[in-house]
């Protein structure tokens, strides 16, 4: 099956730092999160040349910020060496390849989605470093935005991993493997790659809700504030409530109060970032930021995830980038 979807922009989040004398605002990049192993960057990493689109040859990538819209001449920030390029659309980068045992999935029950990270020297990957307490992240879109899922699945001895998929509805899907090898010429270096694959069945495509700043799930309202603009770094501030109460008991989720997937309308670009705000035990809330250099325009699907009474919620809504 051929993977679509892929070739396009480069889009990036990129570690901005704050006023002297601040905490640096970590901001990952849109096929990643930045790399928390301690490793230094990598000046031949990925973002420093060329990267490879799912079915076809290496394209030009984007250096640093130079590439972004309004950003011309800007020096690269610190950290952006070793950040992945592309916007996790690619099935292959720098001799990484994701490998599926298949390109089609039933419909209607949850499947066992199984796939390897094949390395430079053609054999499966067995050595991935932590990030955000797990050693793969991996994330199911359909393609109309709907049907989002976040997994962490399991690794045999092998190299073989497999995804718990719940339930899938008929059409086409993308899914998402975020990792950093922990041995080889890419150590300490996160990629995103993806596949495709096809749900049979009669398939309907659901429209995309309309551009909101605030929705609700479980009995919570989030509001998420901020002005976005393609090629500028802008703050997204989100608040919780909970029956007209501030909430301030979110709980640490992978490292953080919460966790933010989006998805580019159309092309499925992916981007993940998480807020800035320090974790202090379960006493997170009633307000989150985090910073973003997102630079494609268009509507956005966001996804933010959030843990209360060990209990985990995901809101979704609509974000436009100007």
């Amino acid at each position: 099956m051929t993977d679509h979807w892929a070739g396009h922009r480069v889009l990036r989040l990129c570690s901005l730092p704050l006023a002297a004398g601040a905490t640096a605002l970590l901001v990952l990049a849109a096929c990643g999160s930045s790399p928390q192993t301690g490793h230094p960057a990598h000046a031949g990493a990925p973002g420093a040349g060329h990267h490879a689109t799912a079915d076809g040859p290496a394209s030009p990538g984007t250096v640093g910020m130079a590439g972004m819209p309004g950003m011309t001449g800007m020096p690269a920030m610190p950290g952006m060496a070793g950040m992945p390029a592309g916007e996790g659309l690619a099935s292959e980068q720098d001799g990484y390849r994701l490998d599926p045992a298949t390109t089609t999935l039933a419909a209607g029950r949850a499947e066992n989605y199984r796939f390897t990270v094949t390395g430079p020297d053609g054999r499966p990957v067995t050595a991935f470093a932590e990030v955000q307490t797990e050693r793969l992240h991996f994330y199911a879109i359909r393609s109309d935005l709907t049907g989002y899922q976040h997994l962490h699945p399991t690794m045999a001895a092998d190299g073989t991993w497999t995804a718990a998929l719940a339930a899938l509805e008929p059409g086409d899907w993308r899914l998402y493997a975020s990792f950093t090898p922990d041995a080889g010429p890419r150590k300490g270096t996160e990629f995103v790659l993806s596949r495709t694959v096809t749900v049979p069945g009669p398939a309907s495509s659901v429209p995309l809700p309309a551009v909101a700043g605030t929705t609700e799930v479980d009995g919570y309202t989030v509001d998420v504030q901020g002005d976005l603009t393609a090629g500028t770094a802008d703050p997204l501030t989100v608040t919780f409530a909970k029956d007209g109460q501030p909430v301030q008991d979110l709980q640490p989720y992978l490292d953080s109060y919460a966790h933010l997937s989006a998805f580019h309308e159309g092309d499925l670009a992916l981007a993940h970032l998480h807020p800035i705000t320090p974790v202090a035990g379960d006493h997170g809330g009633p307000a989150l930021t985090f910073y973003a250099l997102l630079g494609r325009p268009g509507n956005w699907r966001v996804h933010l995830q959030f843990r209360t009474a060990g209990q985990l919620h995901t809101a979704a809504l609509t974000l436009h980038v100007a």
